[in-house]
Order: C-alpha cells, then structure tokens, then sequence
C-alpha cells in the first residue's frame, strides 16, 4: 500500500476532516509512539492511515488500553474496548499506563483536543470563565492532560471548530501547559516538548522558535488568510514567504479513509456542523 499511496495523485474530491486526517498522519514516523484519549477519532483515523501508508511500525498505544490494535474500523468510541481489536497486549490505564507515560522513554507524541487553546500552546479543558468555582461553562476536565503537558511530550492540537471562541489569546483556566508566557518561560521550569503543531479545519499552524508563539503555516484550499485571521482571536504570526495552500490528501488516502478506516463517518462527529 506504500508505493501506491506515494505514486497516487492528488484527490479532486476531499472534505476538510480527509484533509486534518492526512495532515496528521503525516506527522507520525514509524518507531514513533503515540496514544489518544477520548472523543479522538480525527488522531486515531491519522494514526491508522499512517499506518497503512509510510509509517507500518508506527507504536500506537489504543486510548491508553491496547497496544497495536488492529480495528476493522473506527469506532463509536475512542476509550473503549472495541478499538482494541487483536491488541499485542492489554495495559492497565490506572496503573502500567502511567509508568509507560511517565518514564520518559515511552510515548513521545499525544494529540490533544482543547475547548480553548491559546497563542502559546496553553490548553483548556476545564471551565470557561474567570472564576473557576463559578464558571459560566464546565468542562469536562483535564483527565490526564495536564500530565500529558508537563513531563516531556510533543503535543499535536487538532480543532475542528476553528473560531475566536476556541483560539483565544490567553486561556481562562491552563489545564495544560504549553509555552507558558513565551520564550524560554517552558524551558526555564524545565520541562521539555511542547506544542508542535495545530491542525484545525481551516489551517495549519506551528509556533515560532524563539517567541514560541503561534505561527500560521498553511491556509487549507477554499479559505482565506483574511477568514483564518478573523476567526482567531490573536494576531497569528506570519512566515515570511506567502502563506501555501494546506497540501490535498491524495486519492489513496481518502479512499483508505472512507472504505477502511472509517466508513461510518464517526469522525464528522466532532465538528459542529458535520462535514
């Protein structure tokens, strides 16, 4: 399937959640290890594409539950036992898990899902509104995402929901850490990896070397510089080049992704108006 995925042209026909899949799949390398939480089907649909294109050893760790599993398809939840299809093995979530997590060899990279995400990489799942014991909205909370920020893991953000609701310049509650303030401010607590990357259904961003703030890297086709910029509710940082289209999924992948992977569509779910 390699050979045919790298000689396939691009796909004439694709929707924006076919386009956030390829692009984070094209994230993922084989030796890589990876996991998802809850509600992940964007992450887990790129982790089984990738799998079945350019990255075959690619370690993926199922909703911290099954190691390598083999699912005929994605789905109706991503935390549970049916994505666990002829797993390698079993891992406790409430025990071994969190040594594989927190040893500092195991599972480098984790796609997190925010409410809010910040110009830093800051992420919020816990509560909107300035007081967190009166909030005008409740979250469901940060789980292990907190953790996931803090102990050395490079971070990949998707939204489906691109708008200045949900990428605002400061988050109200930090359930996950980021890049802080900026700059070295990460560093200098000592903590390593990051935000890496933000996949959302109207473009592609990263964060700047230095500054660490986040840095617009490709608008997806049919959208705008102007409409990104105006649905976020920071100034986005801007290459120096022109800003490229987002690259077209090829056709190989979008028919792996509609006939294998997820033919019952459970990844238009987690946009607000289904694709």
């Amino acid at each position: 399937m390699g050979s045919d995925w790298r000689n396939s042209p691009d796909a004439a026909d694709y929707s924006v959640d076919e386009l956030m899949v390829s692009v984070l799949a094209d994230q993922f390398h084989n030796g890589d290890q990876t996991t998802n939480g809850m509600a992940s089907f964007i992450p887990v649909a790129a982790f089984m594409l990738a799998r079945l294109t350019h990255a075959p050893d690619l370690i993926w760790l199922a909703s911290s539950g099954g190691l390598d599993p083999r699912p005929d398809r994605i789905p109706a939840s991503t935390l549970e036992a049916p994505l666990w299809r002829d797993s390698i093995m079993y891992i406790d979530q409430y025990t071994d898990f969190w040594n594989f997590v927190l040893n500092g060899r195991w599972i480098k990279k984790f796609c997190v899902g925010a409410a809010q995400l910040d110009q830093y990489g800051n992420a919020n799942n816990s509560v909107i509104g300035t007081d967190y014991h009166a909030p005008r909205v409740r979250l469901p909370g940060t789980a292990g995402l907190a953790d996931m920020g803090s102990i050395g893991k490079k971070l990949y953000f998707w939204n489906p929901n691109h708008s200045v609701r949900s990428m605002v310049e400061k988050v109200d509650f930090r359930s996950a850490a980021g890049y802080l303030d900026g700059g070295d401010a990460r560093q200098r607590l000592g903590l390593e990896g990051g935000p890496q990357l933000v996949v959302s259904n109207l473009a592609v961003m990263d964060f700047h070397p230095v500054s660490k703030k986040m840095r617009l890297k490709s608008v997806h086709p049919g959208t705008s510089l102007e409409e990104v910029q105006a649905k976020t509710g920071f100034d986005l940082l801007l290459p120096e080049d022109p800003v490229p289209n987002t690259k077209a999924p090829t056709q190989v992948q979008v028919d792996l992704i509609r006939q294998s992977i997820d033919p019952d569509g459970m990844r238009k779910r987690e946009f607000r108006h289904h694709t």
